[in-house]
């Protein structure tokens, strides 16, 4: 993993994120095992979510602490590579497949938590998407690509943002009609979806713009 292929992420340079990736290391931890243990922290949250509707409320503000637990991993395992040199051979392997099987996780037990489970299958089919696009660019040469307006902390944002409103609000009434599952999961999961659409198309745009002015540049090389 090299500086120019992460995430920006502000908290990254926090004193508090430091001094924890810092922790982690000196207790011998490995990034790829703190990718690994970002796979525990979602499926935590995804079982949360899916006993939630028939269980305790409290259960969404576990999937909601689950999915930002992860985020935490998906950080940190960066940090402790890059910053305390901890880095693998294997490294960029378990910094991008972890994430992929945590999207996964979280986003169909989402969608089964409130009762559109086709919802949740095709947030995490476009969540897939976002991260093949990303990967394509890097693959033709070009830095990734992490720009939104649906990225994985974006989504994971919007995630939470649900869940909380779930704790609050498990069972909305629309006149005399009871939704079969919560209604601010379904927007949660509908908005991800369209959102990582739309940031698919627009990361197929920028790389298609890089592609055309890489070829100019080639051909005004050879004139």
């Amino acid at each position: 993993m090299t500086v120019e292929n992460r995430r920006p992420l502000a908290t990254r340079s926090a004193g508090w994120a430091k001094a924890l990736a810092k922790g982690l290391a000196s207790a011998g931890l490995t990034p790829n095992a703190i990718s690994v243990i970002g796979i525990f922290f979602a499926a935590a949250g995804g079982w949360a979510f899916i006993a939630a509707p028939n269980g305790s409320p409290w259960l969404w503000l576990g999937a909601g602490l689950g999915i930002q637990l992860r985020l935490l991993a998906n950080m940190l395992d960066g940090l402790v590579a890059v910053e305390q040199g901890k880095g693998s051979a294997t490294g960029p392997l378990y910094n991008e497949f972890p994430d992929r099987i945590e999207d996964a996780l979280l986003l169909i037990a989402a969608g089964y938590a409130c009762g559109v489970p086709e919802l949740g299958y095709g947030a995490t089919v476009l969540a897939f998407g976002t991260a093949y696009i990303r990967a394509l660019g890097g693959s033709l040469g070009f830095e990734q690509d992490f720009v939104g307006p649906m990225a994985k902390q974006h989504r994971m944002f919007v995630l939470t943002l649900a869940a909380i409103a779930c704790f609050f609000w498990p069972s909305p009434v629309v006149g005399s009609f009871v939704l079969a599952g919560p209604l601010a999961m379904i927007l949660g999961l509908w908005l991800i979806g369209c959102g990582a659409a739309l940031t698919c198309a627009i990361r197929l745009h920028r790389i298609a713009d890089l592609l055309r002015a890489a070829k100019g540049s080639f051909r005004e090389a050879g004139e």
